[in-house]
């Protein structure tokens, strides 16, 4: 099969760390171009726009959008007027009601739409969801804490409104967190604002379920040192501990499973699928859960935040 033609638009970090190796690696992709307003990509049309890049790049199959939530929607709903198919990065838009839309507009013009959530494909994610379908799960921590001046430096967009700010990285734990436990719905929540900010840098959220298991989450995003990225469930069958973001799994202290990540390279490789057969994968769970968690939040003053 011919490979598919793909552009980027938002050339940042997350492109250049994980999007641009993970194509370069598969061959189901050909990069022909990007948009960005501040960066490009070596080898390939560059443009400052997806409007100046969807009209001068005919045969374009499908574009990979990577550029903050706050303005997703607009360049998604052009890509897929246009019959592109669509990549979205994580989180799929700012808000839930037009991703939503957006999934209605890939099936109106048979173009496959993919909400990804690269954390669902961490290593051992699969076997923790595999072990829980066995067991009573008596209760549950999410416990996703790291430094935001490491992973996210300098990166104003993620602390205004739609942000997400320690949300970004939670949601990373709520894809997992939906794909392996029950059903679960926010119940309170408290959220911790810098005060010269518009997002949360912490955050506290209990959950409740239909099975009656008590679920809590813990975000921080100012943690030195050692970074903590855990899922712990308490089962009538031991303890389950699925850690380093989705990597690792032991239960009862004994490792199970631990592998290197390669999260996008496996993103890529279902959105070929999906390409192939004009298919479309969009769970909104994980967002639907940050929505709630503002909506129910209670907001709580805290210290400003300097980079």
């Amino acid at each position: 099969m011919k490979p598919i033609k793909i552009g980027i638009v938002g050339v940042g970090k997350i492109v250049r760390d994980q999007h641009l190796p993970a194509l370069a690696a598969n061959a189901d992709y050909q990069l022909v171009c990007a948009a960005s307003r501040n960066a490009t990509v070596d080898g390939v049309s560059n443009f400052t726009t997806i409007d100046n890049m969807l009209a001068e790049v005919r045969d374009l199959d499908a574009v990979s959008l990577c550029m903050p939530p706050q303005n997703r929607y607009d360049a998604a709903r052009k890509a897929l007027l246009a019959g592109k198919h669509v990549f979205l990065e994580k989180p799929p838009g700012a808000t839930v009601s037009e991703v939503a839309d957006l999934l209605k507009l890939a099936g109106q013009n048979n173009v496959s739409l993919f909400a990804s959530w690269h954390s669902r494909y961490a290593p051992a994610v699969e076997a923790a969801r595999a072990f829980l379908q066995t067991v009573q799960i008596r209760s549950a921590r999410i416990i996703w804490k790291e430094d935001v001046r490491r992973w996210h430096p300098n990166q104003d967009w993620i602390w205004q409104a739609g942000g997400l700010g320690v949300f970004d990285p939670g949601i990373n734990a709520l894809s997992i967190a939906t794909h392996i436990l029950p059903p679960m719905f926010v119940s309170s929540a408290i959220l911790h604002f810098p005060s010269n900010k518009d997002a949360p840098v912490a955050a506290m959220i209990e959950f409740r379920n239909a099975i009656g298991a008590p679920v809590t989450m813990e975000l921080d995003w100012l943690q030195t040192g050692p970074q903590s990225w855990d899922i712990i469930a308490e089962t009538d069958n031991g303890r389950m501990v699925l850690s380093s973001g989705g990597a690792a799994l032991s239960i009862n202290g004994s490792t199970v499973q631990q592998h290197a990540e390669r999260e996008y390279p496996a993103l890529y490789e279902k959105f070929a699928k999906l390409v192939r057969e004009k298919a479309s994968d969009v769970d909104l769970s994980p967002l639907q859960h940050v929505a709630d968690a503002f909506m129910l939040g209670r907001r709580v003053a805290v210290a400003p935040f300097y980079d």
